[in-house]
């Protein structure tokens, strides 16, 4: 089983670890995976990578902001 998590770069390597453990618990439980069998895959990317409504996040401004997985 592979769980791919799509984000923008910046999250360190702790918060990559608690993510990782807590999504393979969740396979484990909710989907009768064992946990050696788990993959998480971390793709980062950076604003400019990255478009909703068709404006890059790199120029958008205001509410709705989305930075680090966070609404400013």
């Amino acid at each position: 089983m592979m769980i791919i998590v799509k984000m923008e770069k910046g999250r360190n390597d702790d918060t990559k670890r608690r993510a990782a453990e807590a999504l393979t618990k969740a396979a484990v439980e909710g989907l009768a995976t064992k946990a050696s069998g788990c993959h998480v895959l971390f793709d980062d990317y950076t604003k400019e990578n990255w478009a909703i409504g068709g404006e890059l996040q790199l120029d958008r401004r205001g509410p709705g902001l989305v930075t680090n997985g966070n609404r400013e």
